[in-house]
């Protein structure tokens, strides 16, 4: 998962991690996230039973109020789970006897109103990315590779739609197959050799390893549309020839430099702009 994909799907309400996610226009919000944030419930799904035994109005609605969505789980994997709309997660606000509601339904408000701002002018998602990644401790010339990176990975996987590739499970393959041609290693192989569970890979990559992974993406891109590929298996050849550029050109620098360009290193412990600094010093 991107850091795209990982800050679209969260936001913090007083500490707490609302799950989110865009669907049909609008903010749908986890409804369980929502009953830890108000109540601090151990057991919210319980809680929720007996809210609904309490107020049957709410009950009698809830399959409006709620859509099941897919969503990030813990595990940083996609499963299904009850979620609700700004309107719907008021209602639910009004049936939670909790000092935060009112704040909660400001919060709620505000990030429905930023999400709007930010579709009318995408230069301030590009400006709240930015703000994220300064305060996780990364420098301005990292933070410009992991953007542009982003943005090139958006093309890529708009161009997938239109040629009538299936998203999730196809962009998934296509996406491993890049990464094995370009690097010798599939997004999950990659994880385990720098020692990441469910942190965002690209955020843990250097700036080459960045470059690479966009040498190899906008390869593919390119290649799809100068074949003008369509369906999965086409584009499954453009992946592998995308890919494969960006592995030629990361073997030819390897052996130039005699360095990997594929590094262990991660950002768990100390932040890419300390390493950097580090780095420099040396």
């Amino acid at each position: 998962m991107d850091i795209d994909d990982t800050n679209k799907a969260l936001a913090v309400f007083q500490g707490n991690k609302i799950r989110k996610t865009w669907h049909n226009d609008q903010w749908w919000f986890s409804v369980v996230d929502i009953i830890i944030a108000l109540t601090e419930s151990v057991d919210p799904k319980q809680y929720i039973k007996k809210m609904r035994q309490r107020d049957p109005s709410l009950s009698s609605n809830w399959g409006t109020i709620c859509t099941p969505l897919e969503i990030i789980t813990i595990d940083g994997k996609k499963r299904e789970a009850n979620c609700t709309n700004t309107e719907g997660a008021f209602r639910i606000v009004q049936s939670v006897p909790s000092p935060k509601a009112e704040s909660f339904k400001l919060w709620l408000a505000k990030v429905g109103y930023e999400r709007v701002k930010e579709i009318e002018n995408p230069e301030l998602a590009q400006k709240r990315m930015r703000q994220i990644y300064k305060a996780k401790g990364y420098s301005d010339e990292w933070i410009e590779k992991r953007v542009r990176g982003i943005a090139v990975r958006d093309e890529l996987t708009d161009e997938w739609g239109k040629r009538g590739v299936k998203e999730n499970i196809e962009y998934a393959i296509l996406t491993s197959e890049i990464s094995k041609a370009t690097f010798g290693m599939t997004p999950s192989e990659y994880k385990q050799f720098k020692g990441l569970k469910t942190e965002n890979l690209r955020d843990h990559m250097d700036d080459l390893e960045l470059i690479f992974t966009m040498l190899g993406e906008a390869s593919t891109t390119k290649i799809a549309k100068s074949k003008n590929a369509l369906g999965f298996v086409e584009n499954k050849v453009a992946a592998l020839k995308g890919g494969k550029i960006a592995g030629d050109a990361r073997q030819n620098l390897e052996i130039e430099s005699n360095e990997k360009v594929v590094t262990p290193e991660n950002y768990l412990s100390l932040p890419e702009k300390e390493k950097r600094k580090r780095l420099s010093k040396l």
